[in-house]
């Protein structure tokens, strides 16, 4: 028996944090109940229905690592009709994103229909690095530098010291590599403006130990054993 959040996370309906938003909002109905309480459990053998469609626990997972253009939205579905990462993966398995990349920002991107990993990735206690590289307009100081690995105020809290490097500078342009371990909203682009700098270009290159090379733009790719458990025991 097992919480009937986790067997949803498990079954890939979503990450166990929405899935507890789908019982608390009377979504989800076991043996034909509806079910409302995030104590209650479940087996394999149950039947367990969301939004009026039976979902099962799969035996296996899968692993995509999405190179994200920009243009499209990180969920599974939007109400606005704009195009979604969903379109970029086959739809053989229904994933979902791991986290977020706002619609300008384009890189690496983790789909899965592991709801325990998703719920493990993007718990703040999960302290994975994720490098992004940003093309920002006019000079950045050194004291802007410093800021960054200090941590920046946001009006949602301090962020956590950046490890920060800059990469290249032309035309009045300069490019950084922000290497962040959080997953607050938007945070790339406001802890930049909060040093007052605009940015032009935003691009996750690296989650953990995972990177984008061998894929395209628009691409995906299936991640390695290895590369599961990486991120598994990590």
């Amino acid at each position: 028996m097992e919480r009937l959040q986790k067997f949803m996370a498990s079954a890939g309906v979503a990450s166990r944090r929405k899935s507890e938003e789908l019982i608390l909002e009377g979504k989800v109905k076991v043996n034909g109940q509806l079910v409302t309480e995030l104590g209650f459990k479940v087996s394999q053998s149950d039947l367990v229905e969301v939004e009026g469609k039976e979902i099962y626990k799969p035996k296996g997972h899968v692993y995509y690592l999405l190179n994200k253009p920009t243009g499209y939205v990180t969920t599974v579905s939007d109400p606005q009709g704009r195009k979604t990462v969903m379109e970029l993966v086959p739809k053989d398995h229904r994933v979902f994103p791991v986290g977020r990349l706002d619609i300008m920002t384009e890189g690496l991107l983790i789909l899965t229909d592991d709801g325990e990993l998703a719920y493990k990735l993007t718990h703040p206690k999960h302290m994975v690095e994720k490098e992004y590289h940003v093309k920002v307009n006019g000079i950045v100081a050194q004291e802007h530098i410093t800021n960054l690995r200090e941590g920046i105020m946001l009006d949602d809290g301090k962020t956590s010291p950046a490890k920060v490097e800059i990469l290249n500078i032309q035309g009045g342009e300069a490019t950084l590599s922000l290497i962040i371990h959080e997953g607050k909203n938007r945070q790339v682009r406001r802890m930049m403006e909060a040093v007052g700098r605009k940015v032009i270009t935003l691009r996750r290159v690296k989650y953990g130990n995972l990177t984008l090379e061998g894929v395209q733009l628009g691409k995906y790719r299936n991640l390695t054993e290895e590369e599961v458990q990486w991120l598994i025991q990590n």
